[in-house]
This record gives C-alpha cells, structure tokens and sequence, in this order.
C-alpha cells in the first residue's frame, strides 16, 4: 500500500494560513482594540473604554484565526486578515494625523 505524501506546496499554504491565522488575527485585534477604544471614549471613561474595546478584541482575534483556515486561499486569508487591520490602524492613526494638518 502507498502512503500518502504532503506536497511541499500544501505544506507551505497551511504555514501561511497558521502565520495569517497568528500574525494576522493580532494585527487585527491590535487595531479594533485601538479604533474602538477611541471610539468608546467619548461616551464613557477612558479606563473602561479600553477594557471593553480590549475584551471584544479577543472575539475579534478567535474570528481572525477562524477566517484564516476558512479562506479558499492564502492569498485570502492574508488579505482578509490585514487589510482589515490596515483600515482599523488608519482608523486609529486619524486623530493623530488630523492634530498634525492643524
């Protein structure tokens, strides 16, 4: 009987899916944490706006890694794991980039 081998392809895909899933997925918690704390913190104070942006981050994270493996490609995985991330960092970022201009 033949076993079954693993190509080296297959291999690299689920590499890249575990490094999208790890890499990718806290990038993405990092900037829904940061976006949303800022978010939060017109309408409640500071300290509990970043606790309650920090504890939905992990919901964030678990969904992130989830997507990775769900994605049909790599390719998908990396793109829906951090361009979100992108957007939510430049989310964050604004206030900052607004205080400059000015």
């Amino acid at each position: 009987m033949k076993t079954a081998r693993a190509d080296w392809r297959y291999r690299l895909a689920i590499t890249s899916r575990a490094v999208a899933a790890v890499g990718g997925g806290y990038a993405l918690a990092a900037g829904f944490t940061a976006a949303l704390s800022l978010l939060l913190a017109q309408c409640m104070p500071r300290v509990e706006a970043v606790i309650t942006a920090t504890m939905l981050a992990w919901v964030v994270y678990v969904i992130a890694a989830g997507w990775a493996f769900y994605a049909r490609t790599a390719w998908g995985a990396w793109g829906g794991t951090l361009l979100p991330a992108l957007v939510l960092g430049a989310c964050a970022w604004a206030p900052q980039w607004m205080k400059a201009a000015a």
